[in-house]
């Protein structure tokens, strides 16, 4: 038998093990104590400074483009979108929802279609077409119109998220993914809050050269962001050993701190990968988990400027009062990606943030006062952002092989995704402004990503002890790493992380 199947027979049997052993969360190929990591020097802390100059803005920059255009709907829902193309009913939330079929439909093939090419092809050239797209929504006149526009702009956006952040794992060990991936995605709350200030001062362009102030919205965020599209075809990297950046050496001790993160593990492109990931339990746990997250983010950033102008605040007064929840969360989600990397530590973290959104949710399902309600937004805010760079990063630190993390990272987020249908539905005009139904389905799911990651931690402490029993027991130990290299995560020298 061969030795990949004698670790599966091993895992599946190990409970009748004789000797338990200790599990350590530390990961495959890392030190456990921060004193002996070889690539914690100040060489190493140099080039890292290095990589977050040259590939954390860039990538950020082009999140906020996405994350502004996506759900720049909200702001031109209140600036007589709604009433100027005639929508009626549901006909608006139809069309927020649409944009999340063609979204999540995208993300797996586009994340493939990244391996097989290379990030500084693929990345710009979807960023172009989605930026097409939305300069071209300012024609819409029709429900119709934006019904097919909307699904233009999932199909074409969609595969941004995903391949970033599986961009991201090809730079940077485990235990330095979170802050990074925060930093990337505070883009998205720098996004909510610029949203509400350029809408505002958008706003004034009404009934200039005929345009209406919505179609002035989608007109200058979508230029804007074939721009930065043709930019980044120049400035895009692809990967730590083509850096043009880093100098030889540089390049070298950048690849093989990546490969003792990941010893052994297969980076090249096979089909078995990709089923692989589609049959791990784990991947649709982590949907689960992830979907949860989305849907209340997505609630929170369609609806904001709404909720608020439920409260009593005017139009305006509600696009900039939108502005200091997506800061506050910004700072916060920093804080907790930065928090993170340092205890190394996933799950526990997301579990706070997400009873933390809870508490707001919960503030603003209980009150109709404004200041009472704003403080809700703002704490519901401070809750649900960090919550999805701790659950990227924990998704990514915990597949194993390039493909299959991809692969996994595209499914988890586009099914995810889909959560941004109900979103679309929740908060309805007639529940202004308590929206019992919006509030009541946020704090529930939240609640079920709560009890998914608490399950996650403890299957991940119990695998883990499964395969330090099996080593110790077999004498497996780094130096046959390339014998369990197409076994991914479950590879018997494979740790999750916490």
């Amino acid at each position: 038998m061969s030795a990949p199947m004698t670790e599966k027979r091993d895992l599946d049997q190990l409970e009748k093990a004789p000797t338990p052993i200790v599990a350590s969360d530390s990961p495959s190929g890392s030190i456990s104590d921060e004193e002996h990591d070889p690539f914690d020097t100040e060489y190493d802390r140099k080039i890292l400074r290095k990589i977050d100059y040259h590939i954390i803005p860039f990538v950020a920059v082009l999140y906020l483009l996405s994350f502004l255009d996506r759900s720049n709907i909200g702001n031109a829902k209140i600036l007589g979108l709604v009433k100027d193309i005639g929508l009626k009913g549901l006909q608006y939330n139809v069309c927020a929802a649409v944009f999340f079929i063609t979204y999540s439909a995208s993300e797996v093939p586009s994340n493939i279609m990244l391996k097989l090419t290379r990030p500084s092809l693929w990345i710009p050239t979807i960023m172009l077409a989605w930026g097409v797209v939305m300069t071209l929504m300012c024609l819409c006149n029709s429900y119709a119109g934006l019904i097919v526009a909307r699904l233009f702009l999932g199909l074409t956006e969609g595969g941004l998220f995903p391949g970033v952040n599986f961009f991201l794992t090809l730079w940077y060990r485990r235990k330095e993914q979170a802050f990074r991936i925060s930093l990337f995605f505070s883009a998205a709350t720098i996004a909510g809050a610029f949203g509400g200030l350029l809408a505002a001062a958008i706003a004034k362009l009404d009934k200039k050269a005929g345009l209406h102030g919505w179609q002035w919205i989608f007109l200058i965020e979508g230029l804007v962001t074939v721009v930065v599209s043709i930019v980044a075809y120049f400035f895009m990297q692809d990967y730590p050993g083509t850096a043009r950046f880093l100098n030889e050496d540089e390049r070298a001790h950048v690849v093989e701190r990546l490969r003792r993160d990941h010893p052994g593990l297969a980076t090249h492109v096979d089909k078995r990968f990709v089923w692989q990931a589609f049959k791990d339990y784990k991947a649709y746990l982590f949907t689960i988990m992830y979907t949860g997250i989305l849907i209340s983010l997505y609630a929170f950033s369609l609806f904001l400027p709404s909720i608020i102008n439920g409260l009593g605040y005017t139009a305006n007064e509600a696009q900039l009062l939108s502005v200091p929840p997506y800061v506050a969360g910004c700072i916060c989600t920093i804080a907790a990606g930065w928090y993170s990397d340092k205890y190394h530590k996933r799950g526990p973290f997301l579990v706070v943030f997400a009873l933390l959104a809870i508490t707001g949710y919960a503030i603003l399902l209980g009150t109709t006062r404004p200041g009472a309600g704003y403080a809700g937004a703002m704490i519901a805010a401070l809750g649900v952002f960090p919550t999805i760079p701790l659950s990227i990063s924990w998704i990514g630190s915990n597949i194993g092989g390039d493909l299959k993390r991809g692969v996994v990272l595209a499914m988890v987020i586009g099914i995810g995704n889909l959560g941004g249908i109900c979103s679309s539905f929740i908060f309805m005009a007639k529940e202004s402004p308590r929206y019992y139904t919006g509030h009541g389905v946020c704090i529930g799911v939240l609640v079920m990503t709560t009890a998914t990651a608490c399950f996650l931690m403890w299957d991940f402490r119990r695998l883990n002890k499964k395969k330090e029993a099996i080593c110790a027991r077999e004498g497996i130990d780094k130096s046959r790493a390339a014998q369990f290299s197409e076994m991914g995560d479950d590879s018997p020298l494979f740790r999750y992380v916490m």
